[in-house]
């Protein structure tokens, strides 16, 4: 067995280095003292380190180290990670269909999402997850929960959790199934005429048609304008940001350019090619967690003042990954195979040279965002100047509260295991809110789930007659209006998901509120964009 993993690792290391992972070309110099530092390391660490080699820990980390060196975004998967990665890639995985997160040290369900089998075993907003397949989780991270309750379609996983309200152990047996993850999270109207497209979980295999479809719902609604809100989006496929970016824009306009070293790499400049384009006031919203995929398309509408851009810098990834499988049952690579640049000529990649691979992730580059005079001048069709180096810099900045992370850290926990109470009737006076099934999928009314002063007063009496939940009377009465709207938050989760409980927050989110409030700007730009547009375009004149 170690001998198979030390051939691979070896077969590996060379053929990565010469950007052919399925095959190990002819020795040579360089590739000589791989292999013999290779083996001699290994030699001397089962010769004399004093426990046990793990082989399979050995190689994979080994790999992904030689990767590390290469950049921060190629990277190795073995077999079950990288069947992981191409399952989700096709907006779906398998397992029950649930929300899991940590709240004061333990792990419960969120919510559970709709038509999955998590929903028609009854699991809900509040369990707490005890046991899965006989593992205690104690001391386990939501991550290491969701790991062990994923697993092939078709078997079977054993969940016990304990409800409030109900002093025994509940155990429910729930066949694994395929759950379906789509990349649009939220769509409807945010303001008279404004539609709101949330494209949050990445550029799968479906985005676009996804993008499509939440337009056609929106449009007999009487949308006029659109908010495409990238934010949070870690990107994906390219051909799905070119898609969603040719919807925009007329048709040979530039979208990106690429440029590899591969013969099979696509290189060049990707035009626009919808014959019938819309032409409706467009505003994208962008973050420091909006990548690749999400960057070429606010890159691309930026780049032909085709959108106005709101919200903070994105995140500055300007690398193509291609994935390669590997020989056998070994895994694949995620291996960067080429650059793109936006219609201007940007290479928006931010510079990783000199950071730790820590501090790249994290946004703690040397450059600062918005730092312009260190940046590359380039000019949008218009003439605007635009900048390459770091991300996509917004038109409008607009940032968060810069306690926005320490309130909800705080609080958090506290609504949470409250909500849990209310929604299982153990609130005296609000059994209203007892939750009999999640019903996703649903429209935030104006009245629903409204949070009361004598909600927020009971929420005060929970938490003073809970000190191990550090809250005190006086902090929730300093804090009342936030309290509003998180606990109202909680109780829409509970009752219709966490995606119609983004809803809520969207009330008093002020990069969604700023960018609404800039739809007339949106406007003017897309007039001006109109009486630019080229000889012979035909225009659609919905938003589809």
């Amino acid at each position: 067995m170690k001998k198979r993993f030390l051939a691979l690792s070896l077969a590996i290391l060379v053929s990565v280095v010469l950007g052919a992972p399925t095959a190990v070309p002819a020795a040579g110099p360089d590739r000589d003292q791989v292999t013999k530092d290779f083996i001699e390391a290994l030699t001397v660490v089962e010769a004399h380190y004093a426990g046990d080699v793990d082989y399979p820990k050995v190689s994979k980390t080994a790999i992904y180290g030689m990767l590390r060196t290469l950049d921060p975004h190629s990277s190795f998967y073995d077999r079950e990670e990288f069947e992981t990665f191409r399952t989700e890639q096709q907006s779906q995985y398998f397992g029950i269909g649930a929300s899991i997160g940590a709240r004061n040290g333990k792990v419960f369900i969120l919510a559970p999402f709709p038509e999955t089998p998590a929903l028609r075993a009854g699991l809900r907003y509040g369990d707490e997850i005890v046991e899965v397949d006989g593992k205690s989780t104690k001391g386990w991270s939501s991550f290491e929960v969701s790991s062990n309750i994923k697993g092939p379609r078709g078997t079977k996983v054993t969940i016990k959790y304990l409800r409030p309200g109900f002093p025994e152990l509940q155990t429910v047996e729930i066949i694994r199934d395929m759950v379906p993850q789509p990349s649009v999270t939220n769509a409807y109207m945010v303001a008279p005429g404004v539609g709101y497209i949330h494209l949050q979980r990445g550029f799968n295999s479906t985005s676009s048609d996804e993008v499509k479809t939440a337009l056609a719902r929106l449009e007999p609604q009487g949308v006029k304008s659109l908010i495409l809100d990238l934010r949070d989006n870690p990107g994906g496929f390219v051909k799905e940001a070119i898609a969603i970016s040719s919807d925009f824009l007329y048709k040979g306009q530039g979208i990106l350019s690429i440029r590899g070293r591969s013969d099979g790499m696509r290189s060049g400049e990707i035009p626009a090619m919808n014959p019938q384009p819309n032409e409706a006031p467009l505003v994208v919203l962008v973050n420091g967690a909006s990548a690749s995929a999400s960057e070429i398309v606010a890159g691309a509408l930026q780049d032909h003042d085709r959108a106005l851009i709101v919200g903070q810098t994105s995140f500055g990834k300007g690398l193509v990954q291609s994935p390669f499988e590997l020989e056998k049952d070994s895994g694949g690579l995620i291996l960067t195979t080429g650059k793109y640049y936006t219609p201007s000529g940007r290479l928006i990649q931010r510079d990783y040279s000199k950071t730790s691979f820590y501090d790249y992730i994290m946004h703690r580059s040397p450059l600062v965002a918005d730092d312009t005079t260190k940046k590359e001048v380039f000019r949008t069709d218009s003439g605007r100047p635009i900048y390459g180096g770091g991300g996509i810099s917004p038109d409008i900045e607009v940032a968060f509260p810069p306690d926005t992370g320490r309130k909800l850290a705080k609080w958090i926990g506290a609504t949470f295991a409250f909500t849990a109470q209310a929604v299982n009737g153990q609130v005296k006076g609000f059994e209203s809110f007892r939750l009999e099934m999640l019903k996703g999928g649903h429209l935030l009314q104006a009245g629903e789930f409204l949070v009361t002063d004598k909600y927020i007063d009971a929420f005060r009496k929970f938490v003073t007659e809970n000190p191990a939940l550090k809250i005190t009377a006086a902090e929730v009465d300093a804090e009342r209006e936030y309290l509003r709207t998180e606990l109202r938050r909680e109780l829409v989760t509970a009752h219709h998901g966490t995606e119609t409980a983004a809803q809520v927050t969207n009330l008093v989110d002020p990069q969604l509120q700023r960018a609404i409030r800039e739809v007339p700007q949106a406007e003017r730009m897309a007039q001006a964009y109109r009486r630019n547009k080229p000889n012979g375009v035909v225009v659609s004149t919905a938003v589809r």
